[in-house]
């Protein structure tokens, strides 16, 4: 048998990694948009037509989940199970604008970022965040600024790669935050069932407990042969995920959606001349890489965080396309008048968005009111 690999002996393992997942995001966001729903049993998905509906349940709040419904269940079935729910259609042009908003958010506190649904992304910090202490007080700001700027919970789970960071998050809802530092990854995972693993599913959990195998600790030490005999690739990958290994990234997929660049004051400053000069730097970066990947822009960003950690974001969509930095620095500036002579800054960022691909024949038009 060959000896369950040690999650601290490899570098990559102990890079800090957040997962933040929305609380019940659909349900939501309804009660956010209709306050006197709170505390109510709410049921978002299809007409459940007095319970001979055919349709499935979206999400649900929590006071409905002690009822016993939960996501992806007939919601005929729901029906019975409260009658007296609230029960709302799906609005998804509602809740993707909602997630735009958190997306946002969440990116102005991320060196790398990743969203990979609708109501949950991974996320890197910079360089000031050294430790795991610093970590879970990062955590408790992503949170009260979610809460603050739009009006919903979410959870955070904080580990040393996206696996421990992903079942952390789902440990403590609602509002939670689960911190799993590097020497306790076995003692947080070994005690867990297999279907706790994300890619192990019905199947496959079924097929492990005829083989004797149940919970996370029995499987990371189950024989790599064996399980590769069963399962494939797949039996090394579920083997080194029952020892809290993950070498996967957190990187953007499906193409660049938006270039932005960040930057941390060494110290809390209200100097407009050290925020100005940070802020040209950072629009050089980005107009570099705006010009790398020939797009064209039709959205600027602005992110800041104060010294006391609340952050704020400003977009200003413009008339016309282009990649002119001129353009970026005049709007950046422009966003940033709100903030200056306030409290004092410890971060400020900037981005683009609402990309096309570059033309070179075309003329490009770069005044605008």
């Amino acid at each position: 048998m060959m000896p369950a690999p040690n999650p601290e002996t490899k570098t990559s393992e102990r890079r800090i990694t957040f997962h933040v997942d929305m609380d019940s995001f659909f349900a939501s966001v309804e009660v956010r948009e209709r306050p006197e729903l709170k505390g109510l049993p709410v049921v978002v998905g299809s007409d459940p037509e007095g319970g001979s509906g055919r349709g499935v349940v979206s999400t649900c709040s929590y006071e409905a989940r002690k009822y016993g419904i939960h996501s992806a269940m007939p919601i005929s079935q729901a029906y019975r199970l409260c009658p007296g729910a609230v029960f709302l259609p799906v609005n998804m042009k509602l809740y993707a604008g909602v997630s735009a908003g958190v997306m946002e958010l969440l990116r102005g506190f991320a060196e790398k970022f990743q969203q990979v649904s609708v109501d949950e992304a991974y996320l890197i910090p910079g360089p000031e965040i050294r430790n795991f202490e610093e970590a879970a007080l990062y955590a408790l700001r992503i949170k009260d600024e979610v809460q603050r700027q739009q009006g919903i919970t979410c959870s955070v789970g904080v580990g040393p790669n996206k696996l421990i960071s992903k079942i952390a998050s789902g440990f403590q809802k609602p509002g939670g935050l689960t911190v799993v530092r590097p020497e306790d990854v076995r003692d947080f995972l070994f005690p867990l069932h297999v279907s706790k693993i994300p890619g192990i599913g019905e199947k496959t959990t079924e097929t492990l407990k005829e083989m004797g195998i149940s919970r996370v600790d029995e499987l990371a030490d189950c024989d790599v042969q064996l399980l590769s005999e069963k399962f494939g690739k797949m039996g090394l990958r579920m083997k080194q995920l029952a020892n809290g290994l993950d070498f996967e990234e957190v990187v953007e997929k499906e193409g660049v959606k938006s270039i932005s660049r960040h930057g941390t004051f060494a110290e809390d400053t209200n100097d407009p001349v050290k925020i100005s000069g940070s802020l040209d730097i950072l629009i050089e970066s980005v107009h570099g890489a705006l010009l790398k990947h020939h797009f064209l822009f039709k959205t600027v960003t602005l992110i800041v965080r104060f010294e006391d950690f609340s952050t704020y974001t400003r977009s200003r969509t413009l008339p016309i396309w282009t990649s002119d930095i001129f353009v970026i620095k005049r709007t950046a500036i422009q966003l940033l008048s709100e903030f200056m002579g306030r409290r004092k800054f410890r971060l400020v960022g900037v981005g683009v968005t609402k990309f096309r691909e570059r033309d070179e024949r075309q003329t490009l038009i770069t005044d605008f009111p």
